[in-house]
Parts: structure tokens; C-alpha cells; sequence
């Protein structure tokens, strides 16, 4: 099975999985693939990886990377070795792939194809699927005692879907991705209910009537038992001060306090998922004592390397940053953006062209002073078609050909008690974090 080794560097290595049908967070929809052949040939030729360790799996539209991260560091923190799998990365291609929190090594991607190139070349995997297939093989050799699956998009067709987990989690379901997924949020829901499992529990983070049958129909015919956590584990009290988000969580009558080390006001709708996902793991025999809980969701960036969920990138101006890109994380954005004091506004904004970009114009701040421009992908909106866009909206400001030229002008506009956010888009993001 092992081909004999050709000398490469991983930066070689890279660009080879890079030039396999493009990734989808780049090129979007021509990137994706709706079967699942691909990944049982990748699985079989490496001999089943993913058989070797337990798993959870995660799937939603908005949600389920701040949820397998939470996950991870209460896992970590309760002394287990934890696989951590998320897409897409913001800086660097290894984030997607840790173990405890650590990058997978360089050596071990230029090996992976290096070894397996031939293999690569017959049956052309894309990116995602050659990325499923990496992590899968080097978490079966890291002696892991789980490992925690984030899904790519949708969840029924997913690369990731050839595990069966101990446990399934689906975080919320919203409008995104709906010229591949389904244009109404039942269609959505269906997709993602796609990775509900035989005799598996899965929980529901967020509770939204109008999608619950369809997540009921799917664990019955399945024989697994379903958890809505949104509706079981109550939050009675959430505020923030100094770096740390601070809830109250009431179960029936039980109250649980926890400190959050992520600031965005919407992990309130995570953080029953996680709960309830816990309790579930200490049935299945996982030891996690009520103050590992804590200690894992105080340092969830230091423990998995998080990064761009409502991050401070500076004080003075106050600078935050979001990756929120369909219209029900702008809108949780611009709810944050509310409850933040500040002077005066200003926006560094940029957005991928397939999205619903009126959806999300429509819902910005107005009073704003904006800063229109376009990250360094081919699937970006161009700044100038942003800015005549958003002015229909009635937004104002300048447009930008970079993102670094944006956050200048923003900067050098900015009085020391203004308020400077960044984002629109992921991609936006992983250029200032």
C-alpha cells in the first residue's frame, strides 16, 4: 500500500493538496462534492483510520466550531487525548488537524502525500476529502481516546459522515450554503439531521420549533435517543466583564455557573449543547468532574487554539474581529456590537460573492462609517461592487483593494473611545488574527 518515498517539502506538499479540485471556503460551490465515493475509497485504502477511535460528531450552520473547540478543552482538561477536526483555518492549513490542542506537524502532512501521491492521482479526491483522509490517518496513530469531528457542510454527504460517533451534536440551523443545502430551513435541518446515527444520542444545541419534527422523525428511525438541550438547560443570567463571559444555567433544579473565555454573546446558544453533550460523555463512561467543566471553558483558546469568534484584537481603539458570514451570525454580530459602549462606529467589511450579501446589508448598523473591501480569495465580492451594494442600503464609506489598507484607514480615522469591528467574511478575518 505504501508507495516508496519521494523527496518533497511541505510547502510542495501543500500545494498539492491545494491544486486538488480547489477547496470549496475558496472557489465555493464548483468544490463540492455531493457523494460520498471518494471518501469509502480513501477510507479503505488507508484500512478504516476512523474504526481505531471514538468520536463525536458535530454538524450545524453556525455554531458547531465553537462547539467542538468547547468540547475538546473540557475533554483535555479532564485528562483525555483529544483529536480536534475543523474547517476551514484562518491562518495556517494545520489548525484543521490537532491533537491536544497541537498542530499536526509538518513532516507528518509532507508524508501523508509523499507516500500516497499515486493513490492521490488515480482516484483525484478534493481537497476536503484528501483533508478527512489525513486526519483520520494520523489521529488512528496518535493513541487517542477521542476525538472531536466538526463537520465540512451540510452533514448527510459530508466527508466526515463515514464515522459512527458515540455522539452526535447539531448546533442550530440557519440559511447558509442554500444553493447547495436547501433553500428553506426544513431542507437545511434534513441535511444536517444526515448525521444522526443508529442507537447514537444526539442532542439539538439550539431549540427552533419550526425544524423540531424533522430532527424527531430522523432519531426514531434511527432508535436514537434525542436531547434538546435549548429547551432542557435554561440560561438565567449571562454577562461579561474583563475577558470572561459569565452564565447561569438552570436544570431543572439544578444551577450551573460557568466562566467562558469566549466573548460572543451567541455561545449562549452553545453552551446548553456542550452541557448536555458532557453529561451524555460521563454516561459513556468519561470521567469529567464538575471543575474540570470550569476549567475547560475558562481557557478554551489556550487549550484548542481558537481563534476569530468575537476576538479582541486591540484596546485602544477597540478593535474586535467575527467570522459571523450568513445573515444569523451578522445579525448576532451586530447584537454585540449594541451592547459594546462606544463612540463612534467603524466597519471593516468584506463579503464572499455567493452569499446573501442584501441579507446581510440590510441588517448593518446605518449610523456606521464603513470600510469596504475584499480578502485574498478568488470567491470575493469585489470592494467596489460591495460598497455600491451596501450604498443601497444607505451605508457610507470609502472602498478598499486589501484588507490591511481598510484596517488603516479605520485605524487612522478612529478616536481612542471608537469602536472598530472587522469581518463579513472569514476570510477577512484570518487576515488580521
Amino acid at each position: 500500500m505504501h508507495q516508496k518515498q519521494i523527496e518533497m517539502t511541505y510547502q510542495e506538499a501543500l500545494d498539492y493538496i491545494y491544486s486538488q479540485l480547489p477547496m470549496f471556503h475558496r472557489i465555493g460551490k464548483a468544490a463540492y462534492k455531493a457523494d460520498l465515493g471518494n471518501t469509502l475509497k480513501l477510507d479503505e485504502y488507508f484500512g478504516h483510520p476512523h474504526r481505531t477511535f471514538k468520536t463525536i460528531h458535530v454538524a450545524g450552520t453556525n455554531g458547531k466550531g465553537s462547539t467542538s473547540h468547547m468540547l475538546a478543552a473540557v475533554l483535555q482538561k479532564a485528562g483525555y487525548r483529544v483529536g480536534l477536526y475543523t474547517s476551514p483555518h484562518l491562518k495556517d492549513f494545520r489548525e484543521r488537524i490537532r491533537v491536544n490542542g497541537e498542530m499536526i506537524p509538518e513532516s507528518e502532512v509532507t508524508s501523508f502525500v509523499c507516500e500516497h501521491k499515486d493513490f492521490f492521482n488515480q482516484i483525484k479526491p478534493s481537497f476536503f476529502e484528501m483533508t478527512v483522509a489525513l486526519a483520520f490517518d494520523y489521529f488512528a496513530r496518535m493513541n487517542l481516546d477521542i476525538a472531536v469531528i466538526e463537520v465540512g457542510l451540510g452533514g448527510r454527504l459530508d466527508s466526515t459522515n463515514i464515522i459512527n460517533p458515540i455522539l452526535s451534536v447539531i448546533t442550530n440551523i440557519a440559511l447558509d450554503h442554500t444553493d447547495l443545502l436547501g433553500d428553506t430551513l426544513q431542507k437545511i435541518a434534513a441535511e444536517k439531521a444526515g448525521i444522526i446515527k443508529p442507537n447514537t444520542p444526539v442532542v439539538i444545541s439550539q431549540y427552533q420549533p419550526e425544524i423540531e419534527e424533522i430532527f424527531i422523525t430522523k432519531a426514531k428511525e434511527q432508535n436514537s435517543p434525542i436531547f434538546f438541550a435549548g429547551k432542557e438547560i435554561v440560561i438565567s443570567e449571562q454577562s461579561i466583564s474583563d475577558n470572561m463571559q459569565f452564565f447561569k444555567l438552570i436544570e431543572g433544579d439544578k444551577e450551573i455557573n460557568i466562566e467562558l473565555d469566549l466573548l460572543g454573546i451567541y455561545q449562549r446558544n452553545n453552551l446548553p449543547g456542550v452541557i448536555k453533550a458532557i453529561e451524555l460523555l460521563k454516561v459513556n463512561n468519561f470521567t469529567i468532574a464538575d471543575s474540570t467543566i470550569t476549567d475547560g471553558l475558562k481557557n478554551v483558546q489556550s487549550l484548542t487554539g481558537l481563534m476569530g469568534r468575537w476576538q479582541k484584537i486591540s484596546e485602544n481603539p477597540l478593535i474586535y474581529c467575527d467570522t459571523g458570514h450568513n445573515v444569523d451570525g451578522i445579525q448576532h454580530v451586530v447584537d454585540q456590537i449594541n451592547r459594546t459602549p462606544h463612540n463612534k462606529l467603524h466597519m471593516v467589511i468584506g463579503a464572499v460573492a455567493d452569499k446573501n450579501i442584501d441579507g446581510m446589508l440590510a441588517l448593518l448598523p446605518k449610523s456606521a462609517t464603513y470600510y469596504f473591501t475584499q480578502a485574498a480569495i478568488p470567491r470575493a465580492l469585489k470592494h467596489e461592487e460591495l460598497k455600491e451594494r451596501a450604498m443601497l442600503h444607505g451605508l457610507k464609506g470609502n472602498s478598499y483593494p486589501s484588507v490591511a489598507m481598510a484596517l488603516t484607514a479605520a485605524k487612522e480615522a478612529a478616536h481612542p473611545n471608537d469602536l472598530i469591528f472587522i469581518g463579513g467574511s472569514t476570510f477577512v478575518v484570518a487576515e488580521v488574527v
